[in-house]
């Protein structure tokens, strides 16, 4: 059997109660486009019912593929396993909560016949959340923006077409800390967007708590930037400066408003405070870049795989995603 056209992929986290109606509503979209394609769900070490029906899916249609961690590695880290085993000459990538809607699928494709190589979904809207959360995206894209050294679009998520040509440049790079959206932008080739409002949840609860996007902004920082290193320098250089000049100013007003003006140790202690915050802030913001060489110098593979279901010789991949520089960036014979 040749391979399918278009690849779609949704990593599954607790997800029991949506992959009916995902599968549904990707099945009729895609009976319209004509295509040949293949739905591809990774199970990242879901604890209810989730692993059960996505082989009941793909006992029912051949073009219902399976993966199933031996654990949970993270949402970005499913996605890339999909990747990884995705055969098609596009890989669609969309959550598994329906907040992103699969009919959206028909224009990122018509974008792609149109020569785009990356077609990104633009949330023009996000209904059913909270004024924090509105606000905390936002924020966190415009900063994210101004902060790392390339261009990645206001308002978007992992929703997304890629083409294969930009799809085995992304299966080249081995980073463990992965901020896909982030990675595509870097790649290039041409992209565009599609604007959208996003429904709310259909069932469950978000997977991405305060702390888990905390994480999240700090991979995405650290992956490509180095602004928090750099900005080091000028916050050292603005106290060295500051201290320049009250060194004159203090000894001026212990002449002419007596030695008791300064007195007590309660100026002394608030400035100790002050510089040593500013010490272990920064110093935490280098044990960030630290640990992230460290995961990439222990070479632990990515992810690994319990078991796969529909996955033919030719487009199954290893069980696991453990790869050196030195074989990912050989050309190729």
């Amino acid at each position: 059997m040749s391979n399918p056209v278009i690849s779609i992929i949704a990593p599954i986290y607790n997800e029991e109660g949506n992959i009916a109606l995902l599968y549904e509503r990707i099945t009729a979209v895609m009976e319209q486009t004509g295509e040949t394609w293949e739905f591809i769900m990774v199970n990242d070490g879901s604890s209810d019912n989730s692993p059960a029906l996505m082989e009941e899916l793909a006992a029912r249609a051949s073009h219902v593929k399976t993966i199933h961690f031996a654990r949970n590695f993270g949402h970005q880290i499913a996605v890339t396993a999909g990747i990884d085993h995705a055969a098609g000459d596009a890989v669609i990538l969309i959550d598994a909560d329906l907040q992103d809607p699969p009919e959206l699928i028909h224009e990122l494709i018509e974008r792609w016949r149109a020569g785009y190589q990356v077609v990104y979904a633009v949330r023009r809207e996000r209904k059913g959340e909270t004024f924090f959360k509105r606000f905390s995206a936002k924020a966190f894209y415009r900063i994210i923006n101004r902060m790392t050294e390339i261009d990645i679009p206001l308002d978007t998520g992992d929703f997304r077409l890629m083409d294969r040509q930009v799809v085995d440049v992304l299966k080249k790079m081995p980073e463990h800390n992965r901020f896909i959206r982030g990675m595509t932008s870097w790649i290039g080739f041409k992209q565009t967007g599609v604007y959208y409002e996003r429904d709310p949840r259909h069932w469950g609860e978000t997977k991405y708590p305060i702390s888990k996007m905390l994480r999240f902004g700090l991979d995405a920082i650290t992956s490509f930037s180095y602004f928090p290193l750099q900005i080091m320098i000028y916050v050292s250089l603005g106290l060295g400066f500051l201290a320049i000049i009250l060194i004159p100013v203090v000894a001026v007003l212990r002449i002419t408003q007596g030695p008791d003006f300064f007195g007590g140790q309660a100026t002394t202690i608030v400035l100790l405070l002050l510089m040593s915050s500013f010490q272990l802030f920064f110093l935490f913001l280098m044990g960030q870049y630290v640990a992230r060489i460290y995961d990439e110098v222990r070479r632990r593979p990515m992810y690994i795989v319990a078991s796969t279901t529909g996955f033919n010789e030719n487009n199954k991949t290893s069980d696991v995603r453990s790869d050196s520089a030195e074989s990912i960036l050989e050309p190729e014979a």
